[in-house]
């Protein structure tokens, strides 16, 4: 009976494995799943905060803990990629945003911008640095740092550049926001407990494509309606959308160039997670109750969060590589 339940067992797990094996292009090809069956977003649309909960769980489980205690004794970095995260790109296009006068032409497209520049980096941004080589840690202590000072940041934000076009709660979105990472911490630490690092390591592949697996219902959820809006309004859609990936490589080159005097693998990294908004949590504290064009821009946004892994993995390779090299180096003019 024991040997008929792990055959049986085998089966998914190999199918995970090979879809971890994918990487990038099976995060690619998520939205283009996404899109092409509405049905399935109309299915999963109710699970947007499990996913979201899975994801995080997922981060903190495979987190390389020595490389964290690393990161806490020396937190200037960290308190600097947060600060520039959850004050200064909100600032920024807040005052972009009132300065081209977006906010009185474009009320729910500022509505949009203003929410993804207040939201928190994405909960799954740590697992797709570590699917392109970068550094997931440093990404993963940010993503904590940031999202628990969410709260108060987005009230500030809310209040200055908002008005009355958005009734959101900072205690209730904090007390959200601190319940997740706590019950996530709390899940990653047993199961981290129960089978140790060492066979959580052992088992990268199924557990990156049972990641993707719950990408796909997030990204299914978020983007069931934009075949029908492309249909619709062709021209609008395509604007939209090119908009959504000029925010995301803008948020990710000026990071990195903020931040390269520490390296640029980690400066990539940084702005890996910068460019990636948590939108999930922002649609959940708003009961999803948003203009039809800040919906729009939310599901387009999803194609640059998942194609660009795809398309910067070799960039972050050879970043990746030049670091090891430069370490190894000095590791060796030390010696």
């Amino acid at each position: 009976m024991l040997s008929i339940f792990q055959n049986t067992l085998a089966v998914p797990v190999r199918g995970l494995a090979w879809l971890g094996g994918q990487g990038t292009r099976a995060v690619a090809a998520v939205v283009f799943i996404a899109v092409a069956v509405p049905p399935l977003g109309a299915l999963l649309r109710p699970y947007v905060t499990e996913a979201i909960f899975v994801l995080l769980c997922i981060s903190f489980m495979r987190v390389d803990l020595a490389a964290l205690y690393g990161h806490l004794r020396r937190p200037v970095l960290v308190a600097a990629a947060t600060i520039w995260t959850t004050i200064g790109v909100p600032l920024i296009v807040g005052l972009i945003a009132h300065a081209t006068g977006l906010d009185t032409s474009s009320p729910g497209l500022f509505l949009a911008l203003m929410l993804q520049g207040m939201a928190s980096p994405m909960m799954a941004a740590p697992a797709l640095a570590a699917l392109m080589g970068l550094d997931a840690t440093l990404v993963l202590v940010t993503l904590v740092t940031s999202t628990a000072l969410v709260p108060f940041t987005a009230s500030l934000f809310a209040s200055l550049f908002l008005g009355g076009m958005l009734s959101i709660s900072p205690l209730a979105l904090g007390l959200k926001l601190l319940g997740l990472l706590a019950a996530s911490l709390f899940a990653a630490t047993i199961i981290r407990w129960i089978f140790g690092a060492a066979v959580i390591q052992r088992h990268k592949r199924p557990i990156d494509g049972f990641n993707i697996v719950v990408l796909l219902i997030f990204a299914s959820a978020i983007m069931g309606d934009v075949a029908h809006e492309f249909i619709a309004a062709p021209v609008f859609t395509i604007g939209i959308a090119l908009l959504a990936f000029t925010v995301y490589f803008t948020l990710l080159a000026v990071t990195t160039l903020l931040f390269r005097r520490v390296g640029y693998e980690r400066a990539f990294a940084l702005g890996l997670m910068v460019s990636q908004r948590n939108l999930g949590l922002m649609l959940a504290a708003t009961a999803g109750a948003l203009p039809a064009t800040t919906w729009l821009y939310f599901a387009l946004t999803q194609f640059p969060i998942h194609l660009a892994p795809y398309m910067l993995t070799p960039i972050a390779r050879r970043l990746t590589a030049r670091a090891d090299t430069s370490g190894a180096a000095a590791a060796g003019r030390t010696t």
